[in-house]
């Protein structure tokens, strides 16, 4: 069992600029952008000192709101040696989500990009330069994809500034460094409702990457391609950091494109490749599929949702991915609790999500009593160890009803666990369908019609019934060019699902509502299914 590293973000990569000093560290394969791991390492002792002229001191608060752009990474790595928290934004955001975020998190410095598919970040930012007066803390704007700004400080502009700060000055900011202090703010994804800001550590984050990668055979030989968004724990743990923990080149795709996945992949001989099912689906079902090479690809991660078994095969079968592991886990546990391992066979990487991680805690407890269950019971699955956040930010309470006075964290997540210590997840504790006093868990009625050769993604929800309490409701996206009846479904459920599960309603969708990386939303797609069926609440 490997030992935990008892160090900081920035001794971590200079651990890799000293020993792989002329391995690419990033390819951003688009826009003709490569860095050795000892140039990446040069550029945040930059992007730390930027941040040091400008008055950030240790703890300090800093959001980043963008792409995955090369900023973002120069300022996770720059902002972890500067000491400062990065505070990381959502990229679907919009005005009174930004306005919460930055007035909760105590934000002293916002970097952010001009715009998001149509979404002017700008606009937005200048709404809240005009009303300083409500963001106390807020003192600096930094718009880091513009090149001249008589408004804004640019990010060139600020690197410049950091020439007044000596080697020494960095070096005596980074040995005043610990690493049980917070680095990395994350704010729930919002599947649920009001965000809270995750704080993690440099203990949390490092470890977790480090047995993230262990789990997924990741070498300084590989090169990983990261389509998911920095601004989530898959993007800048399971991705970037991961990536730094053993020295290999990281790959990213500043904005989630199937084809340029593939294409990138091809290019650069991606060995790995992240990303959620819905990415995997879109990649698999580009009409030219057949015409990438992508015979390098060994390994990768899919998470951020459960991850459908056909799914899964076709990735291993048509894209290669034979090391392809499945983890689990949440922002409040940095993120990975669970993982499969390369040569898991098959039926455990489809059917489970893998082992709990070494130097880690969980177990499974009745909901109700708190007592643990025994193996292939179902309960709430709890986690315990280095990888547990420290809180939420200015949230006391919210904190002590996720984490207990014994260090256990509650993940609100359905599980099993079997005798050979295999999880698998069955659903979450808010999507139980109680339906006349039976459980249904949504997960398996997913797979069973995911089955069905019409149907490219479903997503089963409960809508509220006078008689019944809930009934089961199947929200479909149909493959293309195919046509389906709720008769049709119906029939194909009955003998082969109990009848309780079987669907009451089948409604046809084009898409699901996310968030920005890759979650369905199913509270909202609750409420558009209410919309649709005109069943109200009583």
């Amino acid at each position: 069992m490997a030992e935990l590293m008892k160090v900081t973000v920035g001794e971590c990569l200079k651990k890799q600029a000293q020993k792989n000093k002329a391995q690419e560290a990033i390819v951003y394969s688009k826009l003709g952008i490569r860095y050795t791991y000892q140039e990446f390492y040069e550029l945040t002792s930059k992007v730390a000192k930027g941040l040091m002229a400008m008055g950030i001191k240790k703890g300090d608060h800093i959001a980043v709101w963008a792409t995955n752009v090369p900023e973002w990474l120069l300022l996770q790595f720059g902002s972890a040696r500067a000491g400062a928290v990065l505070v990381t934004v959502n990229t679907n955001y919009q005005s009174a989500e930004l306005d919460y975020l930055l007035k909760q998190s105590d934000t002293k410095a916002l970097f952010f990009i001009e715009e998001f598919r149509s979404t002017s970040y700008r606009k937005m930012v200048d709404s809240v330069k005009e009303r300083m007066k409500e963001f106390p803390e807020l003192k600096h704007f930094v718009q880091i994809d513009n090149i001249h700004s008589s408004t804004y400080d640019t990010f060139q502009e600020m690197l410049a500034a950091g020439d007044v700060i000596s080697d020494e000055e960095l070096q005596e900011r980074e040995d005043s460094l610990h690493f049980n202090d917070v680095i990395n703010m994350q704010y729930t994804s919002g599947t649920t409702g009001f965000p809270k800001g995750v704080m993690l550590t440099h203990y949390n984050i490092v470890n977790n990457a480090r047995q993230i990668a262990e789990s997924m055979n990741l070498t300084n030989a590989d090169r990983l391609c990261i389509p998911v968004p920095f601004f989530h724990c898959f993007g800048c743990v399971l991705g970037t950091m991961a990536a730094v923990s053993v020295g290999a080149t990281m790959v990213p795709i500043v904005q989630f494109d199937p084809k340029e996945v593939l294409e990138t992949v091809e290019i650069e001989k991606c060995t790995g490749l992240h990303g959620v099912p819905t990415m995997f689906i879109a990649e698999l079902n580009l009409p030219d599929f057949d015409t990438f090479n992508l015979s390098t690809l060994r390994t990768g991660i899919m998470a951020g949702s459960p991850c459908p078994i056909e799914v899964m095969k076709k990735v291993i079968d048509k894209m290669g991915m034979s090391e392809i592991t499945i983890a689990y886990g949440q922002t409040e546990s940095s993120p990975v609790i669970t993982q499969t391992r390369t040569d898991d066979p098959i039926e455990r990487r489809v059917e489970t999500v893998g082992k709990k991680h070494t130097q880690v805690e969980a177990k499974i407890v009745n909901p109700v009593t708190n007592d643990e269950v025994k193996a292939g019971e179902q309960g709430e699955l709890c986690t315990r160890g280095y990888h547990v956040m420290k809180g939420y930010y200015k949230m006391p309470e919210a904190t002590k009803e996720a984490i207990d006075s014994d260090g256990w964290l509650h993940t609100g997540d359905l599980a099993t666990v079997d005798e050979d210590g295999y999880y698998r997840i069955t659903g979450r504790l808010k999507d139980m369908i109680i339906r006349g006093g039976e459980n249904v868990y949504p997960r398996e009625v997913e797979e069973f019609l995911y089955s069905h050769p019409a149907i490219l993604d479903v997503q089963v929800i409960g809508v509220p019934d006078k008689k019944f309490g809930e009934k089961v409701a199947a929200c479909i996206q149909l493959k293309e060019g195919q046509s389906l009846s709720s008769d049709e479904l119906k029939n194909y459920c009955k003998g082969q699902i109990a009848n309780f599960k079987i669907p009451e309603y089948f409604l046809f969708v084009n898409e699901y509502p996310m968030t920005a990386s890759g979650k369905i939303q199913k509270y909202k797609l609750r409420e558009q299914a209410l919309e649709a069926l005109s069943v109200t609440h009583e």
